[in-house]
């Protein structure tokens, strides 16, 4: 005997009129109990609609851009019954006949346990679990991420080897796993179809008397785990908990227009991964804390051009200015200092024929800055990557920005604290050529406490350096210029330094930052305090 099911819209409130939005079966289909049959959308929120029974789809009754209220009609349900009044209802089973064959077809389903464990990760142990992401019951398709691990230079996420139903979780946040260790345990059901030679109603009726387990009902199939576009050019659909999940992350759903789910429709996972992809290309996730990103523009609309490969110094830069600009509060302080004395005792030095070496403006401005920093311990500091504290620095490194035909480079004068004009003036001359020779180890770039950036060679009055992060401060130096200062009685000509000061807010307050320049100053208009 077969019996037909009506499943009908539940219900869902005080609300008419609610867009389907997307149709998962069609007729012919097996489905389970809870199975989502449609997806239903209002001005708020969307929502799955869940089947009521189990069986076979024999009609469906609605289409993507239907509109539905409370108890409007979904789709017929068609479950076969035995005969015999108290065996109990078989509801995996499909029977398929034709007007051509009086051979009957039962598809039976088999139900399977295996084991996801940890795959050959090379030769790590003891690796951190930090995100276990499905739990008992939950169904999965294959490649899904269960988890994500982490070792002391990278995180990895951990695939589902199966599509199928989560019978046991084994780890936890917290855990450590190695290669071989056992994550979950998967319910894998497979459907086969069997002939049968005599009444197929009489054959269902005795395997009914078969355990309920042996017996469920055929899984939906597995989500297709390739990217589908969103019909339509449109945006692709999300769940409530994953547009939520989005916004805590900072991604504009709007920018992803195709999902892993079912008919394109966006997870979890996708998200993630948009996020993962977003931070490699060194590309914030929405054109950087919640801002939209630039449009693209086809600029050979108005004329001709010609497009240029950037440098791989030249997109490092940029990716980290960017993320300082995108993390750091900065704060521009600009000043001017009185060199007149210290260029006239720089041009004295250079004027001795028996010196081997030509003294530089900047090596003054470096053995300043220093003196400076001495006094103001903060300047000198990086913060904690927890933002908890400050790690305070007993060296003084200076980095000088070397533009070269590759793009900026930044290498590093070493315990300037420690040594004198000269010494710094064959170090600065030596890592200058390097730099523009690319020739520059990793080793003359790193351990940076300040950065002096330049343009006093090509000119300007003013502008604001970016930190260079870690540090927290950076100084910048643009052309001098004779200027009457007032003295008191009378104008008189003075060689006038401009200075920029930029630093991060969240170590150095305004304050702060004035006396430290007041101090450089200092020492810059007399160059005798730096015995002292």
């Amino acid at each position: 005997m077969t019996l037909l099911t009506e499943v009908k819209v539940p219900d869902v409130g005080d609300v008419a009129d609610i867009d389907v939005i997307e149709v998962l079966v069609q007729v012919g289909d097996v489905v389970t109990v809870e199975q989502t049959l449609a997806v239903l959308e209002t001005d708020k929120a969307s929502m799955d609609l869940p089947s009521s029974a189990a069986g076979v789809v024999k009609t469906v009754h609605v289409s993507v851009g239907d509109k539905v209220s409370e108890g409007a009609l979904v789709v017929t349900l068609e479950a076969a019954k035995a005969v015999i009044s108290d065996a109990p209802v078989v509801e995996n089973v499909k029977i398929a006949s034709s007007e051509k064959t009086e051979t009957p077809v039962v598809t039976k389903t088999t139900v399977s346990i295996i084991e996801v464990k940890v795959p050959d990760v090379g030769d790590v142990a003891d690796i951190d679990v930090i995100e276990v992401l499905i739990q008992t019951g939950d169904t999965v398709t294959k490649e899904q991420t269960l988890a994500v691990l982490e070792t002391d230079k990278a995180s990895m996420d951990l695939p589902s080897t199966e599509a199928g139903i989560v019978k046991d979780v084994f780890v936890k946040v917290g855990d450590k796993v190695s290669e071989g260790a056992l994550i979950i345990t998967l319910e894998i059901q497979s459907a086969t179809s069997v002939e049968l030679k005599s009444d197929p109603v009489k054959e269902v009726a005795t395997s009914a008397t078969a355990p309920a387990k042996q017996l469920a009902t055929a899984s939906p199939a597995p989500r297709d785990s390739s990217p589908v576009a969103s019909q339509s050019g449109k945006s692709a659909h999300a769940s409530p908990s994953v547009r939520l999940f989005a916004r805590e992350l900072g991604v504009d759903l709007s920018l992803m227009t195709q999902g892993t789910g079912r008919k394109g429709r966006i997870l979890k996972d996708d998200v993630k991964s948009f996020v993962k992809k977003a931070l490699t290309s060194g590309v914030p996730a929405q054109g950087g804390a919640g801002i939209p990103p630039i449009p693209a523009v086809d600029f050979t609309q108005f004329g001709e051009i010609e497009e240029k490969k950037l440098s791989k110094i030249q997109r490092l830069t940029g990716q980290n200015l960017s993320r300082v600009w995108l993390n750091l509060p900065l704060v521009t302080y600009h000043d001017e200092a009185d060199i007149t004395e210290m260029e006239a005792f720089r041009k004295a030095l250079n004027a001795d024929k028996s010196a081997d070496i030509k003294v530089t403006g900047l090596i003054f401005i470096v053995k300043a800055l220093v003196a400076a920093m001495q006094h103001f311990p903060t300047v000198n500091s990086s913060l904690s990557p927890d933002g908890e504290s400050l790690i305070l620095k007993k060296y003084f490194n200076v980095g000088i920005a070397v533009d070269t035909p590759n793009g900026l480079v930044v290498p590093v004068l070493k315990d300037v604290d420690k040594k004198g004009i000269a010494e710094l003036t064959r170090d600065l001359s030596e890592l200058s050529e390097k730099a523009r020779n690319g020739k520059l180890l990793p080793s003359d770039m790193r351990g940076g406490c300040i950065t002096i950036s330049s343009l006093g060679g090509i000119g300007g009055k003013a502008f604001t350096p970016i930190v260079n992060a870690p540090e927290v401060a950076i100084l910048g130096v643009t052309r001098s210029e004779m200027k009457p200062v007032w003295n008191g009685s009378e104008f008189i000509p003075k060689l006038m330094l401009p200075l920029d000061l930029t630093y991060d807010h969240r170590v150095i307050d305004g304050a702060e930052g004035a006396r430290f320049m007041t101090t450089l100053i200092k020492y810059l208009s007399d160059i005798r305090r730096l015995l002292l």
